[in-house]
């Protein structure tokens, strides 16, 4: 794996990675239950293609603080510069949401807001809280940023009592400064580490995108990193440029490959890893937290 993009020559997409975007009654009939209820996932404004599998399974993502972040990675199609303070309503409108659709399994993620002294912290508690009261059975997976290494932020956010904790690597520790320039490796996998320090029972997980030039050895070496650290689930997917204004694609990863590094980050101790083409964070989310709840409690 591996390798430049030399030049301005631009890969092509391969066949297998075109899929149609969801349609039939079923997905009908959950895009107008969102309509109705003014409610937004980001299933639907990513335009992710696994969104229908993912709602028959009773899963959806939700995006709090904002649609700005204060960082602009180059791979990321989230517009930068914050507008406004967080929207205190926010919690309860998310838990409304998570009632009306009648969820299982609910991912609460956020933009990076650098600004806000915890990172938003808690917000993401109080959104917990809220959908704990409306649902308590519904299993809880929160998609962090690395608060700037603010680890009472962390706490505050572990206490809240999230099922699992996932904070993304994106790409290997040598691609940091192209890819994710404000970010630094170690502060990432330093949060995993301290998600386990708070709390060794909850879950933790983390994903990486491939296709950005990384090669087979520094992947090897993020994964080590990453359960040295305490992750127990890994999911990999596809990087695809969101626009010309992005990073450039440096190569497709065959699906035959994906299965590979599935098999070889199991066989390194993950408790759970999905990879493949279409895999992104809450993938099988469900599936896989259920597999490694119970490898932690036998």
């Amino acid at each position: 794996m591996g390798g430049c993009n030399h030049g301005n020559i631009k890969v092509g997409k391969p066949r297998w990675l075109r899929r149609s975007l969801p349609t039939g009654p079923e997905y009908e009939k959950m895009r107008q239950l969102l309509k109705n209820n003014h409610l937004t996932t980001v299933c639907q404004e990513a335009q992710c293609p696994n969104q229908f599998e993912c709602y028959s399974e009773g899963t959806a993502t939700f995006m709090i603080l904002g649609e700005r972040c204060t960082r602009n990675c180059h791979f990321c199609a989230v517009e930068n510069k914050p507008l406004s303070l967080p929207d205190p309503d926010e919690p309860e409108r998310v838990a409304e949401a998570v009632d009306i659709l009648q969820l299982r399994y609910a991912v609460i993620t956020s933009v990076t807001r650098d600004d806000l002294e915890d990172g938003g912290a808690s917000l993401f508690a109080e959104t917990i809280k809220a959908v704990r009261r409306v649902r308590p059975k519904t299993l809880i997976e929160v998609l962090i940023p690395d608060l700037q290494g603010n680890w009472e932020a962390l706490k505050t956010i572990v206490d809240a009592g999230p099922d699992v904790l996932n904070h993304n690597m994106e790409t290997v520790a040598d691609l940091y400064p192209n890819v994710r320039p404000e970010a630094i490796y170690q502060r990432s996998l330093d949060l995993i580490q301290k998600v386990k320090e708070i709390n060794p029972q909850m879950v933790t997980k983390s994903g990486i995108m491939v296709g950005l030039g990384e090669t087979r050895e520094q992947l090897g070496k993020v994964w080590d990193d990453l359960l040295e650290s305490g992750c127990d689930i890994l999911t990999l997917g596809q990087y695809l440029q969101p626009s010309k204004n992005h990073l450039e694609v440096v190569r497709f990863v065959e699906p035959e490959e994906f299965a590979e590094y599935e098999q070889d980050a199991l066989q390194r101790g993950f408790a759970g890893v999905a990879a493949g083409p279409f895999v992104r964070s809450s993938y099988q989310a469900e599936k896989l937290y259920r597999k490694v709840r119970r490898k932690i409690e036998n």
